[in-house]
């Protein structure tokens, strides 16, 4: 009789976070990295002007890549996320710097009123994140259109509405997936690598 072959590990030992509750993962093994994240980010980059952003798009790509396969070492990948789009954020600042146009040029060469494809364009596309948006639960949305049409910062939204900063995170990050999908399934938006 042959020897059995040796048991694979479990995902846990090699580091690996591969359980089906993909909000519990982000709430246990990604929020609590939040605040060094934001520290890291000021003291490494500091010509990135808006850190929230950064932050932001670090959790919704290390959320999307969670959803493609398992992501281990959480922290350091974060991190890793991060610092890539810090790098792409100064390197596009050194190459096109933002200067403003003057008034007198921008208007000599503006065009006041948009052409009537880009207005049906627009306006069919606005419907649809309108309805995207519609079909979120209640909470998600509220919080969706204060932070991501209003503007306001995490820490305002949830003192506005009661939340904790965390709660707000994880609202926009399930209303950003939710979102996609909804567009996704009705044809907009490329295919994820």
């Amino acid at each position: 009789m042959s020897p059995s072959p040796p048991s694979p590990e479990p995902s846990s030992a090699l580091g690996l976070s591969a359980g089906p509750n993909p909000a519990k993962w982000f709430t246990e093994e990604v929020q609590p990295h939040e605040a060094a994240l934001r520290s890291y980010m000021r003291g490494a980059f500091p010509a990135v002007r808006d850190i929230d952003d950064v932050v932001q798009e670090s959790f919704l790509r290390i959320w999307k890549a969670k959803m493609d396969r398992p992501v281990g070492a959480t922290k350091s990948f974060l991190f890793q996320i991060a610092r890539r789009l810090a790098i792409d954020f100064v390197r596009r600042e050194r190459i096109a710097p933002f200067s403003p146009v003057p008034a007198a040029v921008a208007a000599a060469v503006a065009e006041t009123r948009p052409g009537v494809a880009e207005t049906v364009c627009t306006r069919d596309e606005l419907g649809l994140l309108a309805r995207a948006l519609d079909a979120l639960p209640n909470r998600c949305r509220e919080v969706m259109v204060l932070r991501q049409i209003e503007g306001l910062p995490q820490k305002e939204i949830a003192a506005r509405l009661g939340l904790s900063e965390l709660t707000v995170q994880t609202h926009v990050v399930n209303g950003l997936r939710r979102i996609e999908e909804y567009l996704r399934r009705r044809g907009v938006g490329g295919n994820r690598p």
